[in-house]
């Protein structure tokens, strides 16, 4: 039986060692470690699809849920994208080494602030092995090393990754240890991991609510959570009802199984009974099943009764909650109290109502006319994301190169001492 203690910690301790090397290797090395990642998982996409299927058979086995068996699937589309992502960041800026503030003292002190990798970072995550792609390629690019830690559900699906990722990086240059992927998917390697303060700079979550709260809970290595995704649209009653269906539609059907989907619609009174009729039939022919608040219920027959904790679920699935509300600010008031801060939207024509929801909503992300499904690093233009941090603290939404990164102080002089 392997001692799950001595694993991780050998991992990690190889990580560390080769923490001082990453973040020293040059540009051009990484980009090409990058594009030739990207170049060996489409080469390989048979192998991938294959070993993907045997995780797809073994989740309906269990009978895991619609939006789980979703996000775990990869086809031949989702793996070029994956593989797009690296190439996205392969093109992007290296933060490393950028002097982000230059201070001259009036003791002639020259100070710069510099730009530095975090380390080496701990990424513990379930069901989607496209987060094993997007995790190394952040970290590669930005100098840190990684610690992967993926869900027994895609566990075949992130050895053939890893296992190409491993090969491929490593022959392009990547000290040996830069990358660790855990194949052991006994669970108490997470709270071991997350106690090993000595070896890894930050842990970053993504998962079920339960995981993450465990992990914020728990671990004595800095946190940055990627928290859950209780998405909104208010549709105002200056909306322009083709656009206000357009958009609705699209945050909840999509895809509905990810974070950034809407779960609860909220509706102006006075545009309720000429846009929900329209809205809630698109819905039922998409096989959406509809809650709603006693004013929704009086406006459409026969859905169901949304309880006090519907407002508060991230169902991932085709499920959605339906309010009527009297005001936008009413409309704000249930974002601020049954909300994640993660990404909500409001369709108006009026631009002062537009900006009064923009300014006031504090979530990660928020949206005049759009779907909340733009809440990603690759449509933000960061090639890809490690994550969508609902906190505020160093990252906030969309995590990318430079939410992976610190600085430090490098000082200059010329023999000056403190008096």
């Amino acid at each position: 039986m392997i001692n799950t203690k001595k694993y991780i910690i050998e991992k990690a301790e190889r990580a560390k060692k080769a923490s001082k090397k990453l973040g020293l290797v040059p540009t051009v090395v990484k980009n090409l470690a990058l594009l030739k990642i990207a170049e060996n998982i489409l080469k390989n996409s048979d192998r991938i699809i294959s070993e993907n299927l045997k995780d797809i058979k073994n989740a309906e086995k269990q009978k895991l849920s619609f939006a789980l068996i979703d996000r775990l699937k990869l086809n031949e589309k989702r793996i070029i994208s994956m593989a797009d992502g690296l190439k996205q960041i392969a093109k992007l800026p290296d933060l490393i080494g950028e002097v982000i503030e230059k201070i001259k003292r009036p003791n002639g002190l020259k100070i710069e602030r510099i730009r530095v990798p975090l380390g080496v970072i701990g990424i513990i995550y379930e069901s989607r092995p496209n987060v094993t792609v997007d995790s190394v390629g952040l970290c590669l690019k930005s100098g840190n090393c990684t610690i992967l830690r993926g869900g027994s559900e895609a566990i075949n699906s992130n050895k053939i990754l890893s296992k190409i990722i491993y090969e491929t990086a490593y022959s392009s240059g990547i000290p040996d240890g830069s990358i660790e992927f855990i194949d052991n998917t006994n669970r108490i390697i997470i709270s071991e991991m997350i106690h090993l303060s000595d070896y890894i700079d930050c842990i970053i979550p993504r998962g079920g609510e339960g995981l993450i709260k465990y992990i914020r809970e728990n671990s004595s290595v800095p946190v940055i959570a990627h928290g859950k995704g209780v998405c909104h649209i208010y549709v105002d009653k200056y909306a322009d009802i083709e656009k206000a269906i357009k958009i609705s539609f699209n945050a909840k059907v999509q895809r509905p199984g990810v974070c950034n989907a809407m779960e609860t619609l909220l509706v102006h009174k006075e545009i309720a009974e000429k846009f929900l009729p329209i809205m809630i039939a698109e819905y039922k022919k998409a096989g959406v099943e509809i809650r709603g608040c006693e004013k929704t219920r009086r406006i459409i027959n026969g859905i169901k009764f949304a309880t006090e904790n519907d407002w508060y679920a991230e169902y991932l699935d085709l499920i959605l909650s339906v309010k009527v509300v009297s005001s936008i600010d009413e409309a704000i008031m249930h974002i601020e109290k049954y909300g994640s801060h993660h990404s909500d939207a409001i369709v108006t024509e009026n631009k002062k109502f537009a900006e009064k929801f923009l300014k006031e909503v504090d979530s990660a992300a928020v949206y005049h006319n759009a779907s909340t499904r733009f809440t990603d690093g690759s449509e933000f233009g960061m090639g890809a994301e490690i994550g969508i941090s609902t906190q505020k603290m160093h990252a906030r939404g969309p995590m990318g190169l430079r939410e992976l990164t610190s600085y430090k102080f490098v000082v200059h002089g010329n023999g000056q001492i403190k008096k």
